[in-house]
């Protein structure tokens, strides 16, 4: 029975749950694994020929990961930077040993890191919204003014979290609260913790995003998420709604190549749909819907699964499953 390491931080984490049923069903042995009680030890020594060999040994526990025939990373972990940065590395090891590791640590990297997503996407010549980095506040100011309406995420963010809003001079904070000091010092206060702003154009929308859901290059569903009353913010976790969602063509292509472009096996894949003018008086209908004006902010390499499942029944991790027993 071929062993199947599920690499998670939360037990009861929906997506991380619906992995290891999916892989039993499959006549795989699932191991659920935080890799933040990985050990490694190195070792060499000297033989008889008087030729050094070296042993290197990655545990979890008892269970050694070079048995593993594939790792799946559901969640390898936040924190310091070192302590990140190991457990990649780890996973780097492992997958330069030969055990296929979906998504690969290159991919949740160009993925996790939305300024070097950006790149890779404008290079694949996909619709983004225009995107500046800067390093000084002189640059901010400028970019956001000729923006009008700009939105200021952090690069290694997730969930939603700490992404502004800057309108009129106004700044909106994703927690729905508006900042009190002026621009200029949060602008200040930001590139003091972060050392540069990524910076998007925002994008005028029907009060709603597109979640897609990627795997093995193909788009195998996708929901709106709509923003919660009085937020700006369409991500589940910040009180946003699921519902179903049909891709037009042109969607499904833009979501199997974003998917390719940043490298990831599975995806979530998030479009915006940009008004224009003759729409905004009907935005809560899909007749909305806008044609040609699509664009991709985000590509997420460790997404949750459960959204999609609640709106249309499809589950992700069999997808996800059933590419790895067809690699192996």
């Amino acid at each position: 029975m071929k062993k199947v390491g599920i690499i998670i931080t939360d037990q009861e984490d929906w997506t991380a749950r619906a992995l290891t049923t999916a892989a039993r069903k499959k006549g795989f042995s699932p191991f659920v694994l935080d890799l933040r009680a990985a050990e490694v030890s190195m070792t060499s020594a000297t033989g008889e020929s008087a030729v050094k060999r070296s042993t290197t040994v990655f545990k979890v526990g008892d269970m050694k990961l070079s048995d593993l025939d594939a790792i799946i990373v559901r969640d390898a972990g936040a924190g310091t930077f070192e302590g990140v940065s190991f457990r990649f590395d780890v996973l780097r090891e492992l997958e330069a040993e030969g055990i296929p590791v979906v998504n690969s640590p290159e991919a949740i990297r160009n993925a996790a890191n939305k300024y070097h997503a950006s790149y890779l996407l404008a290079k694949a010549g996909l619709p983004v919204p225009e995107t500046v980095a800067v390093q000084n506040i002189e640059a901010a100011l400028k970019v956001i003014s000729r923006f009008k309406d700009a939105v200021i995420k952090p690069v290694f963010g997730y969930k939603g979290k700490d992404i502004a809003r800057v309108k009129t001079g106004e700044v909106r904070f994703s927690d729905r609260k508006v900042e009190s000091s002026s621009l200029e010092a949060v602008l200040n206060r930001l590139l003091e913790e972060r050392g540069m702003l990524y910076i998007q154009e925002f994008i005028e929308n029907p009060g709603r995003d597109i979640r897609a859901f990627v795997v093995g290059g193909t788009a195998i569903g996708a929901i709106y998420r709509k923003a919660a009353s009085g937020s700006w913010v369409n991500n589940l976790s910040q009180g946003g709604s699921a519902d179903r969602c049909v891709l037009t063509e042109e969607q499904k292509e833009i979501a199997e190549r974003a998917a390719t472009a940043v490298g990831t096996t599975f995806a979530g894949v998030d479009i915006i749909e940009g008004l224009t003018e003759s729409l905004n008086k009907n935005i809560n209908t899909d007749s909305s819907r806008n044609e040609g004006n699509s664009q991709i902010l985000e590509v997420n390499g460790t997404p949750s699964g459960k959204g999609i499942f609640d709106a249309w029944g499809i589950n992700p991790a069999e997808h996800i499953i059933e590419y790895i027993e067809n690699i192996l």
